[in-house]
């Protein structure tokens, strides 16, 4: 009998089985780095952990196999929530991505980018902690030293209103000044950063590496530190938190609407 009871409490009274969910669409950039591509499987390995009851799927934008468009075929007519590993918005997310979305015979639903969100910015603590940022900084400390947040950069003005929120919650968190900074397109450098702390009696400049993997911008950018550079985020376990908590909103949202 109480078998039977624990078997009923899975079954709707309406006689309907709950849906099964989309698919996980993981939307990488794509990068010559193999480390990048290393740094993705991690991530979907970890996505896979939390929720075993969904399919898992890797699509790029550009330079790496698979590519999105071939992920999407694959999936038929499937329905799938297209996770974006980009940290803002900008054409990949507005452009890109969706109208490779509506090419394709799935019925998908893109997520919003990861960033900004306060996961990213555990995430960006943990890296400086790392790489020697004090855990317990005293005032004297605070007084001396800021962060360059350093970012790929794009033309588009709303990935720099997101890169900015980023920085302001990571200046939150740390009690410092945080200055977003990007290693192409947009504006300021990392150096102009760094000089125009330095000129403002921040003599403790970290940059803090607001890359979802290693690569080319990352290197640069963490060359030009002064002081200590962090890590990529890579695939510290909020990142999978946070694609999974990207994926239930898109979801959710989806749900909501039907």
């Amino acid at each position: 009998m109480n078998r039977i009871s624990s078997h009923l409490g899975l079954v709707p009274l309406d006689d309907r089985r709950r849906p099964e969910p989309p698919a996980l669409v993981l939307v990488a950039h794509g990068s010559r780095d193999p480390r990048t591509l290393a740094t993705v499987h991690e991530l979907l390995d970890r996505v896979r952990e939390q929720r075993p009851d969904v399919p898992v799927h890797l699509g790029h934008i550009e330079l790496n196999e698979p590519l999105l468009p071939d992920t999407l075929a694959s999936l038929g007519t499937a329905e799938a929530v297209l996770v974006p590993l980009l940290l803002s918005r900008g054409y990949h997310v507005k452009r890109d991505i969706p109208e490779m979305a509506a090419a394709s015979p799935a019925r998908t639903r893109v997520a919003v980018p990861l960033g900004p969100h306060p996961l990213l910015v555990e995430t960006l603590h943990a890296r400086l902690v790392e790489a020697g940022w004090p855990a317990a900084a005293d005032e004297t400390v605070r007084r001396e030293s800021a962060v360059v947040l350093a970012a790929a950069g794009s033309r588009d003005p709303d990935s720099a209103v997101d890169t900015r929120r980023t920085a302001q919650l990571l200046a939150d968190r740390l009690g410092v000044p945080v200055v977003p900074a990007y290693a192409s397109a947009a504006t300021p450098t990392v150096d102009t950063a760094i000089r125009a702390l330095t000129a403002r009696g921040r003599h403790r400049v970290a940059v803090a590496s607001y890359f979802t993997a290693p690569g080319l911008f990352a290197r640069q950018c963490a060359e030009k530190a002064p002081w200590i550079a962090s890590a990529p985020l890579g695939t510290h376990p909020a990142m999978a938190d946070l694609i999974v908590h990207r994926y239930d909103q898109a979801w959710a949202s989806q749900a909501t609407a039907a």
